[in-house]
């Protein structure tokens, strides 16, 4: 049985920072900002200035040196990370307790106060681009960033998160500055803590180091501008594109529910059963174990506040595509079409509760969770209150859900041959 966690705290500081704080019995404090500024806040002629942003944080502020950056909590046994997304941008530490004040301090420092100079930005748009590079090497990945486009097409959230390097070459500094000051600002962020400190410590602290960081109300861009980007109308495509892979590559989705959807649990169940990380999943006894036909099938689902998307991945052979997709088709419609026994519903709900329940020993991830949920919903949201959420479903429920997504009319395809 997962326990809930009641021992989380928030507040806000007088400069408009949120702050959210789970007290849990750790002597290693997971901390950080979310920043929201993601993929899907840039201007359409801002391609990959979010995640650019994300790399140049690193590269000097008004009171340290890159290299003080990259010793600052490493020195003393710490870890110091990032990564962008379609949403959000997130600056993340793992530290030792007594070592807390040194974590929020340097993770201020580059949040607010970084510079952004002029010759580091040359030489990291040329990493930026070899990123790129390396992932259009990767047909396996570079095909998500493809369907996305499709599913949300002429829309934010289908541009990729890298971006394009003819465009990132002609960034300056000053462009990595205005998209700083429009949304790295405390009004934009949450500060999130996890370990076995207090709030009254994280407070004090916080107001130490961000006391010269103001609102930024005067910012032309409020942090909630992407609630304005209405969906775009979705028209469901098949699209088969000749890559000369040596193997064939095909997803299978489409749209679903927003974060704020009470439907999605009843997705999370569907898509866990459907393709979830256990061998017993069912497309992996159809298209594996049955049929041998890949080595491996995965099914995903991403959730925004104001959107979501289902996918279905997998590799094989160009011959075998087609039984692939018949395969996958057949188990849609099974969840389509009839509603789970009691026993399979069951089944299914103690299998994927017990999957969080594994999960939820990984403290890193809980820490970035609680902070981007309270960064995007305000809200605290326990792996306790969504086990409960998950076995409240019935069968009626996943039954609805899988006609409103899974339909043959509502699924995209893509393959790369």
């Amino acid at each position: 049985m997962i326990q809930p966690d009641n021992s989380a705290t928030t507040f806000t500081l007088d400069n408009g920072l949120r702050v959210v704080c789970a007290d849990i019995p750790s002597d290693v404090i997971y901390c950080g900002y979310v920043v929201c500024a993601g993929t899907r806040h840039e201007a359409p002629s801002d391609s990959g200035l979010a995640h650019f942003v994300e790399h140049m944080t690193f590269k000097g502020t008004e009171n340290r040196k890159s290299y003080q950056i990259t010793n600052g909590l490493e020195r003393v046994g710490g870890d110091l990370n990032a990564y962008t997304t379609k949403q959000e941008t997130v600056y993340h530490a793992a530290i030792l307790r007594e070592h807390f004040s040194r974590a929020a301090d340097l993770l201020t420092d580059i949040v607010f106060r970084s510079i952004y100079p002029q010759k580091e930005v040359v030489r990291e748009v040329e990493v930026v681009c070899d990123e790129i590079d390396s992932y259009h090497d990767s047909p396996s990945d570079e095909i998500f960033d493809e369907f996305e486009r499709i599913v949300f097409s002429n829309h934010p959230l289908g541009r990729d998160i890298l971006g394009d390097s003819s465009r990132l070459r002609t960034y300056t500094s000053q462009d990595v500055l205005r998209f700083a000051h429009q949304y790295y600002r405390p009004t934009n962020c949450v500060f999130f803590t996890f370990g076995r400190i207090g709030p009254q410590r994280v407070r004090y602290y916080l107001e130490k180091f961000t006391r010269d960081i103001h609102r930024g109300e005067t910012s032309s861009v409020p942090a909630s501008a992407f609630c304005d980007q209405t969906l775009t109308p979705y028209e469901p495509k098949q699209i088969s594109l000749d890559k000369n892979t040596h193997q064939a590559h095909v997803i299978v989705g489409g749209r679903s529910f927003a974060g704020t959807d009470e439907r999605k649990y009843a997705m999370i169940l569907l898509n866990n059963i459907l393709g979830g990380p256990g061998m017993n999943s069912r497309l992996n006894i159809s298209l594996r174990e049955k049929a041998g036909l890949v080595y491996s099938v995965d099914s995903y689902l991403s959730t925004y506040p104001d959107a979501g998307m289902w996918t279905i991945y997998f590799g094989c052979n160009e011959t075998d595509i087609k039984r692939c997709l018949h395969r996958v088709s057949a188990e849609l419609d099974k969840l389509i079409q009839s509603p789970l026994t009691p026993r399979q519903l069951e089944a299914a709900k103690r299998q994927l509760c017990g999957q969080i329940g594994v999960a939820n020993n990984s403290f890193e991830s809980r820490a970035l969770a609680l902070g981007r949920t309270f960064a995007h919903y305000n809200v605290i949201r326990d792996t306790a209150e969504t086990c409960n959420k998950i076995r409240a479903l019935t069968a009626d429920e996943l039954l609805g859900a899988a006609r409103e997504t899974f339909g043959a009319s509502q699924r995209s395809v893509l393959i790369y041959k």
